[in-house]
């Protein structure tokens, strides 16, 4: 081929619980795929990248890569790693024409949310135009989750402790869904 016009890096496992009753597998497997396999992949095809007269690398993080949810610390910090990633590549890649977008759904409809108890679930084909749609308009960041998820970023970011106080009263509910939301 000699070139590589797009690389879509949207793997995902979950295993979400209490942290000290996750296994270790479950631990080391959802830093492997959503994580590891991301730095490796795209380490591996930025030769072919760079090759091509204009390139998009897109990564799939997670609305949990924003928000750290109880149950969802090993999830949502490979998928928060994924934002990080996102930004420094960028930077990196700023002398080649290869642009960098961090997608970041909210709970979509696919087989990985089978096991989860989340409502009002996001159509995989609207979270992918408007990925897509993204990356072809060289945004840094696609963010889902409407105003309701923009208040909930930036309540998180100013002001913790009134978001954990909001979090606080759906902790036994949380943590009763999260047990069988499991997808590898």
């Amino acid at each position: 081929w000699g070139h590589l016009d797009v690389l879509i890096n949207n793997a995902g496992i979950v295993s979400a619980g209490p942290l000290d009753e996750l296994s270790d597998e479950d631990i080391y497997d959802q830093v492997a795929v959503n994580l590891t396999a991301v730095l490796f992949l795209t380490k591996y095809c930025l030769p072919l990248l760079k090759a091509s007269d204009e390139a998009a690398i897109l990564n799939v993080s997670s609305g949990l890569g924003l928000i750290g949810m109880p149950f969802y610390a090993v999830y949502g910090s490979t998928k928060a790693a994924l934002r990080q990633f996102s930004d420094a590549l960028r930077r990196e890649l700023e002398p080649f024409p290869i642009s960098v977008t961090c997608v970041y759904p909210t709970a979509t409809d696919t087989d990985m949310m089978q096991t989860s108890q989340a409502k009002n679930m996001d159509k995989p084909e609207y979270v992918a135009e408007k990925s897509i749609q993204g990356m072809i308009n060289k945004e840094l960041h696609v963010i889902f989750g409407g105003d309701q998820r923009l208040k909930d970023n930036v309540l998180n970011f100013e002001s913790p402790e009134k978001f954990d106080k909001k979090i606080a009263d759906s902790y036994e509910s949380r943590r009763e869904a999260s047990l069988s939301h499991k997808a590898l």
